[in-house]
């Protein structure tokens, strides 16, 4: 199952993290659309336990997702910390 979204509802969370809803390279943009993939992701799962192809899928996104907070972390401390409360990533 892929998680097809729509231009709009990208568009939606371009706006609201990055700005713009044509900055699409922005670091804080791709993380809250990794954000909202792995969501969807993990609601799939839940009803579909044996979806292994899904399950990988899940996990390789939230690899990428470690890697550019890691990454925002090291180049500008407060975004990260701003982008890490609006999503509500860590406890």
């Amino acid at each position: 199952m892929g998680v097809y979204l729509s231009k709009e509802k990208v568009e939606e969370i371009f706006q609201e993290y990055a700005g713009d809803p044509k900055n699409t390279g922005s670091i804080e943009g791709q993380i809250a659309l990794f954000t909202y993939r792995i969501q969807k992701l993990s609601e799939h799962l839940r009803q579909h336990k044996k979806d292994f192809s899904c399950k990988r899928a899940l996990l390789q996104l939230v690899g990428k997702r470690r890697r550019m907070l890691r990454y925002l972390a090291k180049k500008d401390i407060e975004r990260y910390r701003n982008i890490v409360q609006k999503l509500g990533l860590r406890k």
